[in-house]
């Protein structure tokens, strides 16, 4: 099996069940809050974790899993610097998470939303 230089061989793992739904080689790192399509399925990526194995000369990447559970992509997302958050950063209220967008409105959305408040500047 021929795997090409700085591809990380990654399984996906499905929350709560603990259950390995595939392997993929993957060529950038994706991180938690980051959203994974993979066999026709929307997963939000919950954790990252790697895994090395000790070879002569020292410690070696071996794989990386990722933890993931089934999810829609958010429909409203603000970009603050390199990362996209979910709902408007402009609000008092926004948890500037890409996991979570509020506690007062979490299912959204944030436009017209009643709880809006402007973030003090």
């Amino acid at each position: 099996m021929l795997i090409e230089k700085n591809l990380l061989p990654t399984e996906i793992i499905l929350t709560p069940t603990r259950h390995c739904i595939g392997r993929l080689n993957l060529n950038r790192r994706l991180q938690p809050g980051n959203y994974l399509d993979f066999e026709g399925k929307t997963y939000a990526i919950l954790e990252r974790h790697h895994f090395y194995q000790y070879r002569v000369g020292g410690y070696r990447f071996d794989k990386a899993t990722l933890h993931v559970q089934e999810s829609k992509r958010p429909e409203e997302t603000t970009q603050i610097g390199d990362r996209y958050i979910i709902g408007d950063a402009n609000c008092r209220f926004n948890a500037r998470s890409e996991i979570m967008r509020c506690a007062v409105n979490p299912e959204g959305p944030c436009k017209e939303c009643r709880y809006f408040e402007p973030v003090d500047r």
